[in-house]
């Protein structure tokens, strides 16, 4: 597979890879976030229940002589529902701080090596295409390509090109300079000069 086609098929995988993760994430935070409903359910219900004994508390306490007697267990339940009713509200923050925690460590792994290992390499490669892009069109470009393709590329490569391809090189064989050049311009995923 050519290197261009490699790159490009690489870079897609990466985004999908990436683009996965996320979707991954955000679907463990809907799910996270359905576990407040309990506690929705929960406050709502205290709530109403503080209401309602509170408001049968003042009602019986307008009963003559003994109505201040008789308020002391609404108003007491009343404080317990509305404790229950605090309960879910802390059951609902500690489900909502969750749904941000959990998914964010989830994707953190997957986009660190992105941003971390693949990243740089890719601008690492990047910058030598460039370099490479840059000093095809010049002889003295073609010379430096033919150099590092000589110290960078296998030698099973270089000896298909030319049995002695460092004494062709020292020699400054024209075919095996420009042969040189294009394969390290082929190894970056470049054509030959422009």
């Amino acid at each position: 597979m050519p290197v261009f086609v490699r790159q490009v098929v690489t870079d897609l995988l990466v985004v999908a890879w990436v683009y996965a993760w996320i979707r991954l994430g955000l679907w463990l935070r809907d799910l996270i976030e359905k576990l407040a409903v309990p506690g929705q359910k929960l406050e709502e219900a205290g709530q109403g229940m503080a209401g309602n004994l509170t408001d049968a508390g003042n009602k019986v306490g307008r009963v003559p002589i003994a109505g201040d007697e008789l308020t002391a267990p609404f108003t007491q339940a009343a404080e317990a529902a509305r404790g229950l009713a605090n309960a879910g509200r802390d059951q609902q923050e500690l489900v909502a701080d969750l749904a941000w925690a959990l998914p964010l460590a989830l994707v953190a792994v997957p986009l660190g090596l992105v941003l971390f290992a693949w990243l740089p390499l890719r601008l690492r490669w990047m910058r030598r295409a460039g370099s490479a892009a840059e000093a095809r069109g010049s002889i003295a470009g073609r010379d430096l390509l033919a150099l590092r393709a000589l110290t960078g590329q296998p030698v099973r490569r270089l000896a298909k090109l030319n049995p002695d391809v460092a004494g062709a090189w020292r020699r400054g064989d024209e075919a095996t300079l420009d042969a040189l050049a294009a394969l390290e311009l082929r190894s970056l995923g470049l054509r030959g000069k422009r």
